[in-house]
């Protein structure tokens, strides 16, 4: 959520009556300009310990707040350029279909070549490439997608070759990646998400802005939750009737709120795969027996597979020189047909037998309910060597695939696609408004360009001891096991202890102390 949130006066909350930034009286002097916001935090902070006894929300407010305003100042460039780059990403699938359109589709026809006479075509149009999977069209007018390796390409990048299926013409090639199969434009925005194009070094940026977004998230749901209003309508929708500052935090902190789950789920799924609290994530899926399982395509020894001789290949044309082809092979035509009949259904990927292993069919159909079942297939003989069914993964692998899937935008399609795009722009908005607070907030008849202050320091000194001790070892578990988060605070915490130390010694100094 993001930037600020103003602590309101005791009898301001009560009312819901919003401040304003108001300049100090210039007959005054004070050492720093102050603005009411500032004044009636320390108000509040008066009336609510003359009281008596704080709540532990009273008492705990300030700090979030405080940690808030910060967390939000500094990590919200990061986010910003997450949430642009994310808002692009999202629409970079629709926009694939019309960029790539000739290499994606092509003229439907009376019939389909078989896959081996494709694979065929597409070696011979690039002889340097090794074929390593073939995804077969998804629906009519679709073309077949033939993935090679070839040198010079990065890690995780494949060359796809599209074949019309009805001509087994060539119609383009382009640069595939990952297991979604994302093409140029959109593995360029992925990887702008990513690590902004600076590869490994880069992806701090993304994990550091992960690591913050759901604290930043929650922080500002406690905050607008939190405050006293005289309608739970203004909880949830923005007031009208509300002018300047106030109408900036009423949008700020509604729309936040209807997005904090979404972004929460983001910050926990682009956690799964950052460099080292994935990697803590990882050992705790594996603890919890979660770890996504994979179909064993390994032959059993003495399979004629692992021969010498070509026997086999007979009618099978263009399968010569695959990975694994120095024994019997029934081909990658019959290997789908062994694979239909053991029920998968849809759109599916196949991936060419190596050295000891059968074809792998899976498919690849992620719409609600999903398709993921996957076999392999013994390319001596068509059996059915292994299988694994979605339905038999553990529940926790399910919820990660499922997590994982919609953060990538290939969930539910296009109403995934819609609706990540609509959570980052509002994400983007909700960082406008948090900015735009912090410069409404600011002393006007300061002499010099300022902005609004942070709720002073110390506010964790009056949080009681049996919630501070809790709070701190949570805390100090969370950035063990997010390291980004945990390194980032404990430097925040320096550098805000040192300026508090200069600034007292300042204080000391002009007094003559």
């Amino acid at each position: 959520m993001a930037i600020d949130d103003p602590v309101q006066g005791a009898a301001a909350q009560d009312s819901d009556v919003q401040t304003q930034t108001q300049p100090q009286s210039e007959t005054q002097p004070q050492p720093e300009p102050q603005t009411q916001t500032q004044t009636e935090t320390e108000t509040e902070s008066a009336a609510t310990y003359a009281a008596g006894t704080p709540s532990a929300w009273s008492a705990l407010r300030p700090l979030v707040l405080r940690l808030h305003f910060y967390a939000g100042l500094l990590i919200a460039p990061l986010l910003l350029v997450a949430a642009t780059s994310g808002f692009l990403y999202a629409l970079s699938f629709q926009a694939e279909k019309v960029i790539y359109r000739h290499e994606l589709w092509a003229p439907v026809g009376d019939r389909m070549f078989p896959l081996a006479e494709q694979i065929k075509a597409a070696k011979a149009a690039r002889p340097d490439g090794t074929v390593t999977s073939v995804r077969l069209p998804s629906e009519a007018g679709a073309t077949t997608r033939v993935l090679m390796t070839v040198p010079g390409l990065g890690e995780s990048k494949s060359l796809a070759v599209f074949v019309d299926p009805y001509t087994a013409e060539i119609r383009g090639e382009l640069t595939s990646y990952g297991s979604s199969g994302a093409l140029p434009l959109r593995t360029w925005l992925s990887e702008l998400h990513r690590h902004l194009h600076l590869g490994e070094p880069g992806r701090i940026y993304s994990e550091l802005a992960a690591s913050w977004l759901w604290v930043v998230a929650l922080g500002g749901v406690l905050l607008w939750t939190g405050r006293r209003r005289s309608s739970k309508r203004a909880l949830l929708v923005p007031e009208r009737e509300a002018t300047g500052r106030r109408r900036t935090l009423s949008l700020h902190g509604s729309a936040g709120l209807w997005a904090a789950t979404g972004l929460v789920l983001l910050s926990a799924t682009g956690l799964t795969w950052s460099t080292y609290a994935g990697e803590n994530i990882g050992a705790v899926q594996d603890q919890l027996g979660g770890a996504t399982p994979v179909v064993s395509a390994a032959l059993q020894p003495g399979s004629g597979t692992a021969g010498g001789g070509h026997e086999g290949h007979e009618g099978h044309e263009g399968m010569e020189n695959m990975p694994g082809m120095s024994g019997p092979d029934i081909g990658i035509d019959l290997a789908v047909v062994a694979a239909r009949q053991a029920g998968l259904d849809g759109p599916v990927a196949v991936t060419l037998p190596k050295e000891g292993t059968g074809y792998v069919v899976a498919q690849t159909d992620t719409q609600f309910p999903v398709r993921l079942d996957s076999v392999a297939v013994d390319p001596a003989n068509g059996l059915i060597i292994n299988e694994l069914r979605f339905a038999d993964y553990p529940l926790l692998a399910k919820l990660t695939r499922f997590g994982i899937d919609a953060h990538m935008g290939v969930f539910l399609g296009v109403v995934n696609q819609l609706a990540l795009a609509a959570l980052a722009l509002t994400l983007i908005l909700i960082i406008v408004w948090g900015y735009r607070m912090w410069w409404q907030r600011r002393p006007t008849k300061a002499s010099a360009l300022t902005m609004g202050r942070a709720i002073p320091r110390g506010a964790w000194r009056k949080v009681p001891l049996t919630v501070l001790l809790p709070l701190a070892a949570v805390t100090a578990l969370i950035g063990w096991f997010v390291p980004l988060l945990g390194i980032s605070l404990l430097v925040f915490l320096v550098l805000d202890g040192a300026l508090g130390l200069r600034s007292r010694i300042r204080t000391g100094t002009r007094t003559g102390t």
